[in-house]
């Protein structure tokens, strides 16, 4: 376990504390909450709006009074005058878009007598920049630190923690990586402060006033903050310390006083039929009254906030989808302004794609691949992918998988990528710190299964994927990717190492810029993983599929095995078993949500005797865990796939013995 991960895991955040800050001597480390300063909980402060925005509370500024979010530097700096050399400042902001020239200033500290700026953070849309006054023998001169493409013009919430120490500049946005830059001129050990004054969105006056909203100002002396917010389970807006008005919704005066603060919330309701949810309507609500439902815009999306709530009452045949050979693999994906699809990863040398008209999927496209395992779609910017794993060489006895690029104008999926392969089972697309990766499960190199598996990234200047790195695996069947506050993790399902398939599955994490080994599993031919929440919890499910060794007999209760549920305990720092399932190799499994309620769907496709097996629903019962709740019938079932449209929700699940996919449809009550 590496000592930065048992560090962020494990150090607890500092308790906001409430009421004026003092900071006494000049090394003092703890965190000064500027905006209290400025709002008095006792008290109201003209020129200052409270204003909700995605279920978290900001400050407004009046451009009135830029003066009134002000402070003198005395207040906090009470015995000594010297900022200090090494800080950080936490900002968290929500930053309308502005005009290309526009800047405005975040925090600044001012010498009332010269109007002098000693220290300030101001930003632009495509940058932040942090200024400070520098003094020697030839004079002085302001200093500009600049980061670059910060992406806090989006009308969303972020925090940003800038560390400064021994001439490095370091800003961190919504804990993600930090950025460093090395300035030629650090900052000054013996900046004054005295006779200085503090201001809160604004340089003192009315140019370059903040428009945004700001929730959290701190300035933490002596270190970096960074470790005191992160991880966080939600990022942007991660809480150092925080005004007490804008800790709690607004509720009943107390004492039968007025509220001391103007309150606002910009809300618009839109009766009738579903409407479109763009950036337009972003923070929106939408009132269905067919269904009694209220829905909020976000992110392009209708998310239900009120609604009658609904629970699975069965499992109904919808459709049935005769395919063009047994189907090893299915993946749903949407194309913006397109449409639903589904693709099919087929046995034979073709597989298909296809789309979802007036409620049921007809062939769309057809794709010529070599015994095909597994589909995986991705996006890059506004490039649409589709990578298909193939198992088998090609006609001129190459192995070669092939990544398939969405024509706009063709619409049509046409060759852009082949890789070299070997076996391929599965591939896994991920995109950490806005770069962009793929990962191979290979199988086998002719008999021998003991080979490398690869990731690969995408190069913006070739516009190609690149070999970037290898690991070790024995039969590898599926990967899976998934993050943990800033961290990202890979775990591989190794199914079969020549002799046993009794091995180690192995779950990696990513630092300094590569995957490195962070726990090992026992698991008996694993072939698939399934990552899944509920609520703040975080669990891996692996499907076993077969106990199995050379020297043992072949048994039909091999594959009459357990599954095993692990659920991270961040105290352990590890994943810890959670709860055995019976399976029958078992080859997925399937996370999805009906209303309040979670679920489990697994594919059992094998008992020993017969490749007719009921695959099993289970729901989340809390305590008890998963229980069995619906058995569905199923031939060779290979893989399960959940999506929804505006008529409801559906499973779709895969042959590997039939050339027939099965869709079914979630009726509720």
């Amino acid at each position: 376990m590496s000592a930065l991960l048992r560090l962020c895991f494990v150090l607890p955040l500092v308790a906001p504390s409430h009421g004026t800050q003092r900071w006494e001597p000049c090394t003092d480390l703890r965190p000064l909450d500027i905006l209290a300063e400025v709002v008095p909980s006792d008290g109201a402060t003209s020129g200052i709006r409270i204003v909700q925005v995605h279920g978290a509370r900001g400050l407004q500024l009046s451009a009135a009074a830029p003066h009134v979010m002000s402070f003198p530097a005395s207040r906090i700096f009470s015995q000594c005058d010297l900022f200090p050399e090494e800080f950080s400042i936490v900002v968290t902001l929500r930053v309308p878009h502005l005009p290309p020239k526009r800047n405005e200033y975040l925090l600044t500290v001012v010498a009332e007598e010269s109007d002098l700026l000693l220290l300030g953070l101001r930003f632009s849309p495509a940058q932040l920049h942090f200024l400070f006054l520098r003094e020697d023998t030839a004079g002085a001169w302001q200093t500009r630190v600049s980061f670059r493409s910060p992406a806090l013009v989006d009308s969303r919430w972020h925090t940003l923690v800038l560390a400064v120490s021994a001439g490095i500049f370091s800003l961190t946005t919504d804990c993600g990586l930090p950025v460093d830059i090395m300035a030629d001129v650090p900052f000054p050990a013996t900046l004054s402060v005295r006779g200085a004054r503090f201001f809160v969105g604004s340089r003192r006056r009315a140019k370059g006033l903040f428009t945004g909203l700001v929730r959290q100002l701190v300035l933490l002396p002596g270190s970096d903050a960074t470790p005191r917010l992160c991880p966080s389970r939600n990022a942007p807006l991660a809480v150092l310390s925080i005004p007490r008005v804008l800790q709690a919704l607004t509720g009943k005066p107390e004492d039968n006083e007025v509220l001391k603060y103007p309150y606002e919330t910009n809300i618009r309701v839109t009766l009738g039929p579903r409407p479109p949810c763009t950036e337009m309507e972003d923070a929106q609500f939408w009132f269905d009254a067919s269904r009694k439902g209220l829905y909020l815009c976000v992110g392009n999306e209708w998310v239900s906030v009120l609604a009658a709530k609904e629970r699975l009452d069965y499992v109904e045949e919808h459709q049935n989808l005769f395919t063009n050979s047994e189907t090893l693999g299915i993946e749903v994906f949407r194309i913006p302004q397109v449409g639903l699809f589904v693709a099919t990863a087929n046995r034979k040398a073709t597989s298909a794609v296809y789309k979802w008209t007036e409620g049921k999927f007809v062939s769309y496209q057809n794709i010529p691949t070599h015994q095909a395992q597994a589909w995986r779609h991705f996006t890059i910017g506004k490039k649409i992918f589709l990578a298909v794993a193939n198992f088998e060489p090609d006609e001129k006895g190459q192995e070669f998988s092939v990544i398939y690029k969405w024509s706009h104008r063709k619409l049509k999926f046409t060759p852009y990528q082949s890789i070299a392969t070997h076996s391929a089972r599965d591939w896994e697309a991920f995109e950490v710190d806005g770069e962009h990766f793929l990962a191979v499960a290979n199988h086998r190199e002719g008999d021998n299964h003991n080979i490398d598996s690869v990731i690969y990234k995408w190069n913006p200047a070739t516009r190609l994927f690149e070999a970037n790195q290898t690991i070790a695996t024995s039969g590898a069947y599926d990967w899976e990717f998934f993050s943990v506050g800033p961290y990202s993790f890979l775990v591989v399902a190794n199914t079969f190492n020549g002799t046993s398939t009794k091995v180690h599955s192995h779950l990696y994490i990513r630092l300094l810029g590569s995957f490195q080994l962070f726990q090992s599993f026992p698991t008996f031919g694993a072939a698939d993983w399934e990552v899944f929440h509920i609520g703040e919890r975080i669990f891996l499910a692996v499907a076993n599929s077969h106990s199995y060794d050379v020297e043992m007999q072949v048994q039909n209760d091999s594959y009459v095995i357990n599954s095993v549920i692990y659920e991270l305990n961040v105290t352990a720092q590890a994943f810890v078993k959670f709860q055995d399932i019976l399976t029958c190799s078992a080859l997925d499994w399937e996370f999805f949500s009906v209303g309040e309620d979670y679920f489990l769907v697994v594919a059992n496709s094998f008992d020993g005797r017969t490749f007719s097996v009921n695959s099993i629903i289970y729901r989340w019962q809390g305590y008890e865990g998963f229980v069995a709740v619906h058995s569905l019938p199923t031939v060779g079932c290979r893989d399960w796939e959940a999506f929804s449209t505006t008529a409801g929700a559906y499973l779709i699940y895969s042959s590997a013995k039939e050339p027939l996919s099965r869709v079914l449809r979630l009726r509720t009550r």
